[in-house]
C-alpha cells in the first residue's frame, strides 16, 4: 500500500466529513483525469464483502490509471446521498455504492449528474446513469445446496440481512436442495446484522441443536461466527466460505469456498465507461464468468466431497453457465 497515497480527511471539505460520519480517503487528483469513488457500509480493513470493494478499487487504480477515492460510512441514507453527490459535484465519473443499501441515495443523486455513472453492488437496478452490478450468489449457493442434500440430514441458512441479494442466494440453495431431496429439511435465520458474529454463531448452534448438520452463512463479517460455531460443533458439521477464503478458521468444516473477483468485473465494467461504453443494462456475474466467480473445494475437510459427486457438480455447473438451469426467479 503506497503510503504517500493516503491522506486521511483531507481533499475534501472537513464539513463533509463530518456530514459523512465516516472515514474518507483520497488520492491526488487532476483535472483531465479519471476518477472513481468508492462508498462502503463499515471498514474495507476487514476480511469480507467490503474488502472485495477495496481490492476492486485498487484495481482500478494499478490496471486502468484512475485516481481514487473511498468513504467509510454508517448505515445511513442521508449520508450516502450526500456522499455521491460530493463526488459527483467533484467529477468523478463513476462511483460505486457497495451495496443494495446505495441504490435509492443513486437514483435520487443521478438526476442532478448526468455526466456520472453510478454502479450499485448486489443490484439488478438500470436506470439511467444508475446501474446494478450483482454477482448472482443464487449461483454457487444452488451447487452448496446440491452438495448439501447429497452429504448431509438438514441445513441452516444465516443471513444478515433479508434484502433482495441474500434472499436470492438462498433461493439458489433450495432449488439446489430440491433438486437432489425435495424434503430435505432447510430453515432460515436473519439476524439482522453484517458484523453481529455472536448472534450469527448463536443462530448457527440452535440450528445444528435441531438436526441441522450443514450451516451455511451470508452475513459478510458476522458469518464467521457461523464458521466458529460449526468448528466448536466438530467434524461431522460442515459449513462453506462465502466471499472470503476462511478456510484457516475451521479447515476441518468448509466443504468448499465461493470467491467472487469483483476486482476482475469492475476492471472489466469501468475499463468500457472510461472508453465511451456505458452498460445498457444491468450486470449479472455468473458461473459463466470464470474469471469472477469461483467455487473450490477444501480437500482437507473431514467430509471430503467424494469424486462422483464433483464430477455431478461440474455437470451441474455448465447447465447453469449455459441458462439451462435456472437458479431464482428472474
Amino acid at each position: 500500500m503506497k503510503k504517500t497515497a493516503f491522506s486521511r480527511r483531507s481533499l475534501l471539505a472537513s464539513t463533509f466529513a463530518l456530514a459523512l460520519a465516516g472515514s474518507i480517503w483520497q488520492a491526488p487528483a487532476h483535472a483531465g483525469d479519471f476518477k472513481m469513488g468508492l462508498l462502503v457500509p463499515g471498514s474495507v480493513a476487514e476480511e469480507g464483502w467490503n474488502r472485495i470493494a477495496y481490492d476492486a478499487l485498487k484495481r482500478v487504480e494499478n490496471e486502468l490509471g484512475a485516481k481514487i477515492s473511498y468513504v467509510e460510512l454508517a448505515d445511513n441514507p442521508a449520508a450516502f446521498e450526500k456522499a455521491f453527490r460530493d463526488y459527483a459535484s467533484q467529477g468523478y465519473q463513476v462511483v460505486l455504492g457497495h451495496g443494495f443499501q446505495f441504490q435509492d441515495a443513486a437514483l435520487t443523486t443521478a438526476e442532478e449528474f448526468p455526466d456520472t455513472v453510478f454502479l450499485i453492488s448486489s443490484s439488478s437496478v438500470h436506470e439511467g446513469k444508475v446501474i446494478g452490478l450483482n454477482t448472482d450468489a443464487s449461483q454457487p449457493f444452488y451447487l452448496m445446496g446440491v452438495i448439501a442434500a447429497t452429504m448431509g440430514k438438514g441445513a441452516g441458512l444465516i443471513g444478515g440481512m433479508e434484502i433482495p441479494p441474500i434472499a436470492h442466494a438462498f433461493e439458489g440453495f433450495r432449488r439446489g436442495v430440491e433438486s437432489v431431496k425435495p424434503d430435505f429439511p432447510v430453515s432460515t435465520v436473519f439476524i439482522n446484522s453484517f458484523t453481529d458474529a455472536g448472534a450469527a454463531k448463536e443462530a448457527a448452534v440452535s440450528m445444528m441443536s435441531q438436526g441441522a448438520d450443514f450451516v451455511v452463512p451470508n452475513a459478510n463479517a458476522a458469518g464467521l461466527g457461523v464458521i466458529q460455531a460449526a468448528r466448536e460443533a466438530g467434524a461431522q458439521s460442515g459449513t462453506f466460505s462465502v466471499y472470503s477464503d476462511h478456510t484457516d478458521v475451521a479447515p476441518k468444516n468448509i466443504l468448499g469456498t465461493f470467491i467472487a473477483d469483483y476486482g476482475q468485473g469492475i476492471v472489466r465494467i469501468v475499463s468500457g465507461i472510461r472508453d465511451g461504453a456505458v452498460p445498457q443494462s444491468n450486470v449479472d456475474f455468473g458461473l459463466k464468468d470464470k474469471d469472477v466467480i469461483k467455487f473450490t473445494f477444501n480437500d482437507e475437510a473431514a467430509r471430503t466431497i467424494p469424486q462422483d459427486l464433483r464430477k455431478h457438480l461440474e455437470e451441474v455447473s455448465a447447465k447453469i453457465a449455459a441458462s439451462e438451469i435456472q437458479t431464482r426467479a428472474k
